[in-house]
């Protein structure tokens, strides 16, 4: 059976706060539990205006706190901007405090401008190839004596998964017996050439015995269409503003976004959001039930920014229900 887990930005709305947005979290994550989602993910990001995921794993020890078996996972810890020693005692420690909970998903995208990725790693950071970042990753948590220092001493069960937008992560999730996880949230056009590639080159590996894929998706669910076009218009102008040079905090929800849209900004938006279902319940589970058939999914992550709180745990908890 295919599973579901959840993928959170920390999406700061117009009119609120980052302390909204944490407390909304945790409120969310909680629902999420119950509405029987396996993970939920925390993203990583930078100097991104409306996005407040920057302290990753702190987040991600507020939800898990908060929370008592749902997984808590990085969506994920871009290794660039991070020394491998500390990545791996930071989720060391998160799994020593919640074990069997936690999830470290890597990516090699910086998450933010030049100038931002400056900021963080220093003004001339020596170049490092991603591949030996996660492998030097899993030798700390493994505690395998394989690296020149010792991170906290003892096995880490700590899943690594390797996350993607193309062929690169799927190539090396499939060489390090790794679970793969591709952005088909907003970057769907090489979705199925990077899975085949991955599940053609996959090698067992201690963590992993068979191919394990997880793709993302937008899911906009409501008891009427018109109320799901509505709340997922947040999400859609997000987007829109982004692409045109104007990123900021989550829109408030307008009637009829779309239909204001030149025909070139639909096209743009179509083009990210293809791997998006908006509608009621029986929309939804068609679609994800179509999509998992079509991408053969192990798991599928919903990536859905919905301005109202309430409005946005009743899209995840109808697509649960539809779904699962």
């Amino acid at each position: 059976m295919t599973a579901l887990s959840i993928l959170d930005l920390i999406m700061i709305g117009e009119e609120k706060s980052l302390v909204h947005s944490l407390d909304e979290a945790l409120q969310f994550a909680r629902r999420a539990e119950a509405a029987g989602y396996s993970r939920y993910w925390v993203a990583e990001h930078h100097n991104m205006p409306g996005i407040g995921s920057a302290a990753t794993t702190i987040i991600m020890s507020h939800l898990a706190t908060g929370t008592s078996s749902i997984r808590i996972g990085s969506g994920g810890i871009m290794l660039p901007n991070h020394a491998p020693l500390i990545v791996a005692e930071q989720f060391a420690t998160l799994e020593t405090l919640y074990p069997g909970r936690i999830d470290l998903g890597v990516g090699r995208a910086p998450g933010s401008d030049r100038e931002t990725v400056l900021a963080i790693r220093g003004q001339h950071p020596a170049p490092r190839e991603f591949s030996d970042d996660v492998t030097a990753v899993m030798n700390y948590l493994e505690d395998n004596r394989r690296q020149p220092a010792r991170g906290i001493p003892g096995i880490h069960d700590t899943p690594v998964w390797i996350l993607g937008s193309g062929l690169y992560g799927a190539k090396l999730a499939a060489e390090l017996g790794l679970p793969f996880a591709f952005a088909s949230h907003f970057a769907p056009r090489y979705l199925m050439q990077a899975i085949t590639a991955y599940r053609e080159h996959f090698r067992p590996s201690p963590q992993l015995a068979a191919p394990y894929v997880m793709v993302g998706v937008c899911v906009f669910a409501a008891e009427s269409r018109q109320e799901a076009e509505y709340v997922a218009s947040s999400h859609r102008q997000w987007v829109a503003n982004l692409h045109a040079g104007r990123p900021g905090l989550l829109p408030k929800p307008v009637e009829g976004y779309m239909e204001q849209l030149s025909a070139s900004q639909r096209i743009g938006l179509d083009q990210e959001l293809a791997c998006s279902v908006t509608g009621t319940r029986d929309i939804v589970r068609r679609w994800l039930q179509d999509f998992a058939e079509g991408t053969s999914a192990d798991e599928l992550m919903i990536d859905s920014r919905i301005y109202d709180p309430e409005a946005r745990c009743r899209s995840y908890e109808i697509a649960a229900e539809a779904f699962l």
